[in-house]
């Protein structure tokens, strides 16, 4: 038997909803499990295999001595950024970005030698700030904190370094930072949202006419990664007209971004099938990122 961590999406629909707190604010805590097992019970997306061909571990479970072993070895470093408190909807919970960052890392840990560092769940958000809940830094702040965030990675011996980042506004900042590293090459930027491989699937499948928060592509992920998570009875379509530069409008009807509920989009279209093909072309873009 192995002590190991069960993901909100490799948990029973019973206690799915109810994560308890741990690495990346994502995760629903430790079980054991045979040795090479599957685990999660929804299978799909959802279901990982455990201790059975992974590449890639967790640098917070590990001594520094291993995680220097790893460097040595040519380990590449990634960096998971996903909001772990922003709204998305009264169907999806305030940490999809986070749970989206870390399965996807959870995969690259399948196919490459990588080392996975804790997840910055707290980013630069501006546009959500007006939904209870929602946290954002000052495009400063997050900058200079990704910066140094950055740059003890380079300081720790990563050759490589490969940043996970689920979020649009957060883009800006840290290319900014990434720029102003002492190894700026070492450092690769992956907006899993603008992957082209992502992009052509998005292409294919979307049916909404507007939408880009909450709505049909980011709930069929959901679908796919952390079906627990998702509540479709309080999914609702706010997809009538384009939504203009600048935040969310809860209470205000006269913006051309008022949405009541947050989201933006029509979550009703979303299925878990669509999701399965848009997670995994997320996950084709991060691999030829990689060696």
């Amino acid at each position: 038997m192995r002590l190991v961590y069960r993901y909100p999406s490799e948990c029973p629909s019973s206690n799915a909803l109810s994560p308890r707190r741990g690495r990346g604010y994502c995760v629903s805590g430790w079980s054991l499990t045979r040795t090479g097992a599957t685990v999660g019970g929804a299978g799909g997306l959802g279901g990982a295999t455990v201790n059975a061909g992974v590449k890639g571990v967790w640098l917070a479970d590990l001594p520094w001595t291993v995680v220097k072993a790893r460097l040595d070895a040519g380990a590449t470093a990634v960096l998971p950024v996903g909001a772990a408190s922003k709204e998305h909807g009264p169907h999806l919970p305030m940490n999809t970005d986070c749970l989206q960052a870390e399965w996807l890392a959870r995969r690259l840990a399948g196919h490459r030698q990588v080392l996975i560092w804790p997840t910055v769940a707290y980013g630069h958000y501006p546009a959500f700030v007006a939904y209870p809940g929602s946290c954002s830094l000052s495009r400063e702040t997050f900058r200079a904190m990704a910066r140094e965030i950055l740059e003890g990675l380079l300081r720790a011996g990563a050759a490589r370094v490969l940043v996970v980042n689920t979020g649009l506004s957060t883009i800006p900042p840290l290319a900014e930072a990434a720029a102003r590293l002492s190894r700026p090459d070492a450092v690769t930027l992956a907006h899993v949202y603008q992957g082209d491989r992502f992009r052509s699937a998005v292409q294919e499948i979307e049916e909404q006419p507007h939408g880009s928060h909450a709505d049909e592509i980011e709930t069929s992920i959901m679908l796919a990664i952390a079906p627990g998570q998702v509540d479709m009875a309080k999914a609702e379509p706010w997809a009538g007209r384009a939504f203009a530069a600048g935040p969310f409008r809860p209470a205000d009807p006269g913006s051309p971004n008022y949405s009541p509920s947050g989201i933006y989009g029509d979550p009703t279209l979303a299925s878990r099938e669509k999701g399965e093909r848009l997670a995994q072309a997320m996950l084709q873009d991060l691999l030829a990122m990689l060696p």
